[in-house]
């Protein structure tokens, strides 16, 4: 992987998102969208950065909200379908959401019950999460919405008592970074358990986990997944990636700020963070790419990257280069337009990374940085 953009010219820590990799990406979810009929909405919670709503917005027939500031986000700056679910939703919460949001997924019975009247009583479309009670993935439980015990949707015990009276659609999420395989696994145990009530319902939402976009994805299972299901149960089939929108889009620039030695560990402090930066290094975990970089003892220079917080945790990785690396080299992460910036936080009184944007002739162009205030003024 290769940039063509001044790594100097960007000040660090940032975060640069390339459009035409952006684009690279829609065009390919724009190639499903034909192919099936489905719509496509971006899950804001993986990529949230809005000046490319309106270029996003080109493709995509909409936007996924977690609560009220992401459905307003998609609202004010994307536009076209807001769509919203919570685990729980406040009051207050479902009254400032009519305003915005169009399509209601709610996540239990009661949650139902509670709010239904208000909310069709605004000619509101309103949707149930189930949980098919299946998992397919070999990551950490804290990804797996079908965990045991999951409080993430409603099981067929609890939905064979419900009065759907109102309601015009199903939603699941089951995956996380995973093919089209592990779809059909999924589909296979909702038609099972749920395919009597698919029958009554307008549309179906598939949720998100679909790395459409990586290298070897297999669109053309999820091709025939996604028709079987619109001819099969004549709904329309929505789809939430959020990943798969912005898949290796973006970069995170850093600088090395000191080299110490531990024994035989080599330190490269930087002036990014784990924790701050890039969390789900800690939370997956995961060793995100540096452009140049090799594996551990792979090349003649080991270093453990690490940010400058207190935390002892703070660590990124290890990483081996041909060169030794100097105080105020660059370094570059790749993959770090998703779950980078949503996540950023001021932890030990870091600064948040600022916002770059590259443009098909490869200008850059500051969208946005982040001072002394933004620290501040959560706090008091």
């Amino acid at each position: 992987m290769t940039i063509s953009w001044p790594i100097e010219a960007v000040p660090t820590p940032s975060f640069v998102v390339e459009e035409q990799l952006l684009r690279n990406n829609l065009e390919q979810l724009r190639q499903i969208k034909n192919a099936t009929g489905c719509k496509i909405l971006l899950a804001q919670k993986a990529f949230s950065m809005y000046a490319y709503y309106p270029l996003m917005a080109e493709y995509l027939d909409g936007t996924t909200a977690s609560g009220i500031y992401e459905a307003r986000l998609g609202s004010e700056e994307f536009g076209k379908e807001t769509h919203v679910y919570s685990p729980a939703f406040r009051a207050d919460e479902i009254t400032e959401l009519l305003d915005v949001a169009d399509h209601f997924v709610f996540n239990s019975l009661t949650q139902w019950n509670t709010y239904k009247d208000e909310v069709l009583k605004a000619d509101k479309i309103c949707g149930l999460r189930i949980n098919p009670q299946i998992s397919t993935q070999d990551g950490p439980d804290i990804y797996d919405p079908c965990a045991p015990g999951s409080r993430l949707g409603i099981t067929l015990e609890a939905l064979k008592t419900a009065d759907l009276r109102g309601i015009s659609g199903l939603h699941f999420h089951t995956l996380c970074e995973q093919d089209a395989d592990a779809l059909a696994i999924t589909l296979a145990k909702v038609e099972a358990d749920f395919g009597e009530y698919l029958h009554q319902m307008d549309w179906i939402n598939f949720g998100g986990g679909h790395h459409i976009t990586r290298p070897g994805y297999d669109t053309k299972l999820l091709c025939q997944l996604i028709t079987h299901i619109k001819d099969t149960y004549h709904v329309q089939v929505y789809l939430e990636p959020g990943e798969a929108v912005a898949l290796n889009a973006g970069y995170l620039v850093a600088s090395v700020l000191d080299i110490t030695t531990n024994g035989s560990i080599q330190n490269a402090i930087l002036d990014t963070s784990a924790t701050c930066h890039m969390p789900d290094v800690l939370e997956m975990p995961y060793r995100p790419h540096v452009l140049g970089s090799s594996l551990p003892n792979e090349a003649s220079y080991t270093y453990r990257f690490g940010g400058p917080t207190c935390l002892a945790g703070d660590i990124i990785g290890d990483y081996a280069f041909d060169q030794p690396l100097k105080i105020g080299d660059r370094v570059v992460f790749c993959d770090m337009a998703i779950y980078s910036m949503v996540k950023t936080n001021t932890f030990n009184g870091m600064p948040l990374a600022s916002l770059y944007a590259c443009d098909l002739k490869n200008h850059l162009t500051c969208i946005k940085t982040f001072g002394y205030d933004e620290f501040k003024r959560r706090l008091s």
